[in-house]
């Protein structure tokens, strides 16, 4: 036990030691955590996040396109973006949960992917080959994917770049959607550079499988072992790429201590996993699927980027026979086992960069810069209060929406509650004073913030589907009679 006359001197040390920390963290984020280089043309025009922007969709059939929806086919439409219009381009329905459910609610409203060069060789806006427009499924709120690449980008971890459009269909409404850069060559280029590496997005065919590739684990060195990630690869790929990626798994899974950076981005990881971590979002790598982030591999180097939060800030619910409803419990969960054991070892990307102190002390350290920096001087809730005013009309008049203004409304004070909250829990996990681990937890009379006052279904629920039908049913009569009047 160390001795009482000495406790102020070690506080004082402490204290100086995490201001030096967090100081030397700001030193290495770019200004203002964002990327340093100067972005591309469409950077400045579709994604200037300071107003909503306009997407009209020309399609000869909306209707039989929104019934083929769910096969993923690419259409050809005609897109009109601020006024600018750009023909013969990719047209498909995008996601998987969402996707299903939205058919199986006989709903219409599903998130889109645009793909510029699909029918044109060299097409694209203004240098951007891909982007989608997300429909905010399970998100009242409309601002958790815009909030979690926010906290990303803060971080200095390549993001995609995002802003909100309203969407026309043949000159009618159709909603207000997340226009989304898709990370695809121009999202490689802007944040790696024209010689940029190769990037794969990881996905599971079924959860049933193992899925230990996507898990990112090492099985050998048969590519066929590894068909979730090689299969998704968003460049051409080489029997040498394949090579390069299975041996810094094999690095992985293997190595300890510094050797890991040899086959690993550890200060970028790192700082991936702060922001993931913070949001709650088990629909992701960390957590029960193990999926939903893109792989980055340069020179035998991987990195982890972010990928999908609609479900994030706790409302991840399907596929889990047993879900999590205890909104104590999801706001307090421990930021240093951020799953359960049988998880996290199967997660090496996570799980073997914390069995190392100093790489477990600087994710901490990230943490901590995440909440001095980011949500505990005011930042985070000013910027979610001008985001959610910018939108708002937007929301009132969407004919389309999973939910009502009203609930809108509701689901943004929820979640900048939640944020607090967990803001509060993080920090007293950092601190000590609340438990960090489940296992601690089992053992702690006291796990954290008191959060019984939060109503995280208002976030999104599946109650919302089965009401929405009414009201995107009204807005496909709309389209077709609008398509009609142009024939």
């Amino acid at each position: 036990m160390v001795s009482h006359r000495y406790i102020d001197a070690i506080c004082i040390l402490a204290a100086a030691a995490a201001v030096v920390l967090v100081l030397l963290i700001r030193s290495a984020l770019p200004a203002d955590g964002r990327d340093a280089l100067s972005g591309p043309d469409y950077a400045a025009l579709l994604f200037d996040s300071g107003s909503v922007h306009t997407v009209e969709l020309r399609v000869d059939d909306w209707e039989a396109f929104v019934e083929n929806a769910p096969e993923e086919e690419y259409i050809s439409c005609t897109a009109v973006i601020d006024g600018e219009t750009f023909y013969n381009v990719g047209l498909r329905a995008k996601g998987n949960n969402s996707r299903n459910l939205t058919q199986e609610y006989g709903l219409s409203r599903y998130s889109l992917k645009l793909e510029f060069d699909h029918f044109t060789e060299g097409g694209s806006y203004h240098g951007l080959d891909k982007l989608s427009l997300d429909a905010s499924f399970q998100d009242n709120s409309y601002l958790k994917t815009y909030l979690a690449y926010d906290m990303m980008r803060f971080m200095g971890v390549p993001a995609p770049l995002c802003s909100y459009a309203r969407v026309a269909v043949n000159g009618a409404d159709w909603g207000l959607f997340l226009a989304v850069e898709e990370p695809e060559e121009a999202f490689a280029r802007r944040n790696f550079g024209a010689d940029h590496g190769l990037l794969y997005k990881p996905d599971y065919r079924s959860l049933d499988d193992p899925n230990e590739d996507v898990a990112l684990k090492y099985t050998g060195d048969d590519p066929e072992n590894y068909r979730n990630i090689f299969e998704n690869a968003k460049f051409r790929i080489t029997d040498a790429d394949k090579k390069r990626l299975i041996e810094a798994l094999k690095i992985l899974n293997k190595k300890e201590g510094k050797e890991l950076e040899s086959a690993v981005n550890v200060d970028g990881a790192l700082r991936y996993f702060a922001a993931q971590v913070f949001v709650m979002n088990w629909d992701s790598y960390p957590g029960r699927t193990g999926h939903n982030y893109f792989l980055y591999e340069e020179d035998g180097v991987l990195s982890i980027l972010p990928w999908d939060y609609n479900l994030a800030f706790g409302t991840y619910a399907l596929g889990m026979t047993d879900p999590i409803r205890d909104p104590g419990v999801l706001i307090n969960y421990p930021v240093d086992t951020p799953a359960e054991g049988s998880v996290m070892k199967n997660r090496p990307l996570y799980h073997n960069l914390m069995q190392n102190q100093e790489y477990f002390e600087k994710y901490r350290g990230y943490l901590d810069f995440l909440l001095s920096e980011y949500f505990e001087n005011g930042r985070f809730e000013t910027m979610i209060r001008q985001m959610a005013e910018q939108i708002a009309p937007y929301v009132r008049q969407d004919p389309t929406a999973f939910c009502s203004y009203e609930d809108h409304r509701r689901a943004v004070d929820t979640l900048v509650q939640v944020c607090l909250l967990r803001t509060q829990s993080v920090r007293g996990q950092l601190s000590g004073l609340y438990p960090s681990s489940l296992k601690e937890q089992e053992e702690s009379s006291r796990t954290g913030v008191d959060a019984s006052s939060v109503d995280l279904e208002s976030l999104g629920n599946f109650g919302d589907l089965k009401n929405a039908k009414a009201g995107q049913d009204e807005a496909m009569r709309r389209v077709m009679e609008q398509s009609e009047k142009h024939e």
